[in-house]
């Protein structure tokens, strides 16, 4: 594995307003409290997070003002997935404005197996390339390979795995951590590789 010096993004508006050619992704707004509701109580649905699935409106509440604090950031990305002809999230998409631009996502199980995240996510990386971004990663449970199939049609490689204990489930993860940079180079982000033991490559 090869590291070497990282670009930092240009400045430019968090989270514009994105259409693809099912899609619409905007930004979460009042009014979307239900919707988000359905989203993170589904326990299938977050089933290989870290968080526990919601169990009151007042949860979703919270969550929608931590993502409208989000665009106040210079930096990073968090996306409503909605359809364009119902504009209501039935997802989320996001980029990390931490070192690491971790790339995630979460869709409603009703809307699985239709390639709506992939759809999504690569309307992000384009306007990530646009951005400045020299690289994304993305992390996923082991357990759950459909995860990294998503992350492997948007372009993404395997690099390495690692044990992590998963807070606040306080389970222990084995993750794989994908990445893709932009610019064709080959280096590796090694943040997780060097605080995580054991960590390990796999034949996958």
């Amino acid at each position: 594995m090869k590291l070497d010096g990282r670009a930092s993004p240009m400045k430019m508006e968090n989270t514009p307003e994105l259409t693809t050619e099912r899609l619409l992704l905007r930004r979460f707004r009042p009014g979307d409290e239900e919707d988000l509701f359905a989203i993170y109580r589904d326990w299938e649905v977050n089933r290989f997070l870290p968080w526990f699935p919601f169990e009151t409106l007042s949860q979703a509440e919270e969550q929608l003002a931590k993502e409208q604090a989000f665009y106040r950031n210079p930096a990073g990305y968090r996306y409503a997935i909605c359809l364009k002809e119902e504009d209501h999230p039935i997802g989320y998409l996001k980029v990390d404005e931490g070192e690491s631009h971790d790339f995630g996502y979460g869709l409603r199980k009703e809307y699985w197996n239709q390639g709506i995240v992939t759809e999504a996510g690569q309307a992000l990386l384009l306007r990530l390339k646009e951005a400045g971004y020299r690289y994304i990663t993305a992390t996923h449970d082991r357990e759950n390979p459909a995860s990294g199939r998503v992350m492997q049609k948007l372009g993404m490689g395997y690099r390495y795995s690692y044990l992590e204990q998963w807070m606040p489930k306080d389970i222990p993860v084995t993750f794989r951590m994908y990445q893709l940079n932009f610019d064709g180079s080959d280096w590796t982000y090694l943040e997780y590789w060097n605080r995580y033991e054991p960590h390990f490559i796999e034949t996958i």
